[in-house]
């Protein structure tokens, strides 16, 4: 598990260096795509500073992520 934790963070830590944008257009589209989210779809996701910040890490995928674990109540 560890292992497989690293290596995605070696990934992204790659990626930002080759194409930094990429990176922040993903994290903005993120942002966005969980503020939409809350308001439109009424998701009630708590906005709390830890379910924004894996969000702006994540992205778009932090979005899906933040999602999964609110609906199966794990977490936020």
């Amino acid at each position: 598990g560890a292992v497989i934790v690293a290596l995605f963070f070696l990934y992204v830590f790659v990626r930002f260096l080759l194409n930094p944008l990429h990176i922040i257009a993903n994290s903005v589209l993120g942002i966005v795509l969980f503020f939409l989210m809350n308001m439109i779809f009424g998701a009630g996701i708590p906005i709390t500073f830890l379910s924004v910040g894996v969000v702006a890490i994540g992205g778009v995928l932090g979005v899906v992520l933040v999602f999964l674990l609110h609906v199966t109540g794990l977490g936020f």
